[in-house]
Order: C-alpha cells, then sequence, then structure tokens
C-alpha cells in the first residue's frame, strides 16, 4: 500500500491542469467584468459605425480597413509601462512579470493571424451590406462561440443559457428573409449576397477563435495569469495581426492609393484621415474588452456580449447613417433582447443556487 507521502506525489503528477476541467462557469459581477463590458459597448460604438462611414463616403480599401481593426496595440505599451512601475514587489523579478511563456506567445501570434482573417471577412461583409444589417448578422456567432466552446473548453450549458443561443441565432434568419428589402441602392444583389455570406463566415470564424482564446489563458497556471498578462497577450495577437495586414497592403498597393483616396473622401482629406485613426483606436478598446471578459468571465460571455451590442449598431446606423429600419429587423433586435435577458436571468439564478448552503447529512456514530 503507498504512504500518504507517496500517494499525493502521485496526485501532483497526474492530476489534469486547471483547464481541462469541466466545470460551469457561470458570470461572476465584479469591477473588472464590468469594466472590459463597458470597454466593449465605447469601443463598438464607434468602430463598427467609422467602419461603415469610411465605405459609404468613398473608403474602397479592403486590407486596409482590416488593418485598422488589429493595428492600434501600442497605445497599450503605456498603460504596460505604468503597471510595470507600479507592480507589488515580489521574489520574482519585475521583468519577468510582462514575459509570457513560450506556449501562450505562440498561441496568441497564431490567434493573432486568425482574428486578422476574421476582420478581412468583417470588413468585406460591412462594404456591401448596411450597418444595421451586418451587425445582426454578427450576432449568429454566439452559435458558434456555444459549439466551439462545447467542443474545446468543455462549457456547460444550463436551459437558459441554451435558450439566449437559440434566440439570438434566430435574430440573424429573420434578418435573411427581409433581405430583398435593405439592399443599398445601386448596389447588385449579388454583391450583396456576398456580403451577407462573408459576415456570416465571420461570424463563425470568431466562433472559433472566442474559445481558443479561453482554452490559452487556462493553460496558464492562476499565479501566471494576470491582466497584465492578458494585455500582453493582446499586444503579441495585434502585433501578429498587423503583420498578416501590412503583408495584404503592400500586394494590393494600399500605400500608393491611400493619398488619393484621401483626396476623393466626401468628407474632406483631414476627416479621412481622423476617420483611420479614431477607427483603428476604437477596435482596440474592443480588443482589450474582449479578452478582458474571456479572462474574467467566459468566452460564451464574450459571445454573449457581441450579440447584445447589435442594438448600439441599430440606433448608431439609424441615427448616423440614415439607415432603414424595416420590420425584420424589429423582430431581429427584439429576439437579441430577450436572449440576453434569458443569459442573464439564467447566470442570476446559477449564482443563487451556488451560494445557497447545502445540507449533508453525517453518519450516525457507530455504538
Amino acid at each position: 500500500m503507498a504512504s500518504v507521502e507517496e500517494t499525493g506525489n502521485m496526485d501532483s503528477t497526474t492530476l489534469p491542469p486547471p483547464c481541462t476541467t469541466s466545470t460551469y462557469r457561470h458570470l461572476k459581477p465584479s469591477p473588472l467584468v464590468a469594466f472590459n463590458a463597458v470597454l466593449m459597448l465605447v469601443g463598438s460604438g464607434g468602430g463598427s459605425l467609422l467602419l461603415r462611414l469610411y465605405f459609404v463616403r468613398g473608403g474602397h480599401r479592403m486590407w486596409l480597413s482590416t488593418f485598422l481593426q488589429v493595428a492600434a496595440w501600442p497605445i497599450l505599451l503605456l498603460p504596460l509601462y505604468l503597471s510595470r512601475l507600479f507592480l507589488p514587489t515580489t521574489t520574482t523579478p519585475r521583468r519577468h512579470h510582462l514575459l509570457l511563456p513560450l506556449p501562450l506567445a505562440a498561441a496568441s501570434a497564431f490567434l493573432g493571424l486568425l482574428i486578422a482573417l476574421d476582420c478581412y471577412l468583417y470588413a468585406y461583409g460591412s462594404s456591401c451590406l448596411p450597418l444595421s444589417t451586418s451587425s445582426l448578422l454578427i450576432a449568429s456567432q454566439l452559435a458558434f462561440t456555444a459549439v466551439f466552446s462545447f467542443l474545446i473548453v468543455r462549457q456547460r450549458f444550463t436551459a437558459f443559457s441554451l435558450n439566449a443561443v437559440v434566440l439570438l441565432t434566430l435574430g440573424p434568419v429573420v434578418l435573411s428573409l427581409g433581405a430583398a428589402g435593405d439592399r443599398p441602392e445601386g448596389e447588385a444583389m449579388s454583391k450583396y449576397y456576398v456580403g451577407f455570406f462573408m459576415s456570416i463566415a465571420a461570424a463563425a470564424l470568431i466562433g472559433l477563435v472566442l474559445p481558443l482564446v479561453e482554452l490559452a489563458y487556462r493553460r496558464m497556471s492562476t499565479e501566471e495569469m494576470t491582466y497584465a498578462t492578458v494585455i500582453v497577450t493582446q499586444i503579441v495577437m495585434g502585433a501578429s495581426g498587423s503583420v498578416f495586414c501590412l503583408l495584404g497592403m503592400l500586394i494590393n498597393k494600399d500605400f500608393q492609393a491611400i493619398p488619393k483616396e484621401a483626396k476623393d473622401f466626401e468628407l474632406g482629406e483631414l476627416k479621412y484621415y481622423m476617420v483611420l485613426i479614431w477607427n483603428a483606436i476604437c477596435w482596440q478598446i474592443i480588443n482589450v474588452g474582449m479578452v478582458g471578459v474571456i479572462f474574467t468571465a467566459s468566452s460564451l460571455f464574450c459571445g454573449v456580449m457581441i450579440a447584445i451590442l447589435v442594438p448600439v449598431g441599430e440606433i448608431l446606423a439609424v441615427i448616423f447613417l440614415n439607415e432603414k429600419f424595416n420590420g425584420s429587423k424589429g423582430v431581429a433586435l427584439a429576439l437579441c433582447l430577450w436572449g440576453f435577458a434569458s443569459y442573464m436571468y439564467g447566470e442570476m439564478k446559477q449564482s443563487k443556487k451556488q451560494k445557497q448552503p447545502s445540507s449533508v447529512e453525517l453518519p450516525r456514530p457507530k455504538t
């Protein structure tokens, strides 16, 4: 029979790492979760609107618009440097706090390439579709996120979360029924449907990427994963995606075309560059919010947040871009709101259930 010490050693080597557990990760409200959710909300309001504004007012460069969605990662260096200055003193040298383990760095670089490809698909769809339509189509990513989070990180579901996934997925289906009346004037139907399916492809790819990001985080121990580490992974993903987009811009000769496109921009040359700069900043805010939500909650909740941001795109598109708001969009919007409410209600019930003390009947002593 093994001794107690030998048994302990055996368990420490045979137990799987924390990432392989299959427990239900319910949403735990905290200031950090709220902070990252607000980042997603603020960034989404500007990023998608400015991207569509770029195309509506005369922009045509696909690789440039893709580059803008990943290129603003250098702005994260300042808060990262400040966090390095104010890190608490530990036995580990400070410079090591911001160094990624090689597996996480390699995973982040690969994920950056996938994100850049997803941004290209999204940019192509945004160039062909009204903002309100592309926003609702991106909401379908929740169905893909749910499937991949179950397969990759063993996410467990409740009846309420499944109901939310179904409702948020029905939105794009309803939207597709009214596609003929939503096509911009002068645009060929074939181009409209190419944009439609490009947006669906973007939704499917981001649905795969989110659980992969969560898996990469879960592979690290609790001591290794901090919020500063999350920011470093976002910098690596942004740099990797930027290199991918720069190659596309060089091959497509975007750098030679930018000055002429700026002069022909309907809002003027100065506003052209302002649109590009603020577009990049807004997208970086979204990206930080997304990885932060995955780190503090889960990839599934990040997918729910992306889906609930649809009303933001709908309202901004109607107000600033004068897009039509027809009946199919109204029904799709209602389904998105209903699905989000169902998810949040289920999380609240799950949280209350886990807080309730469970009564355990102790065995009676033998007489």
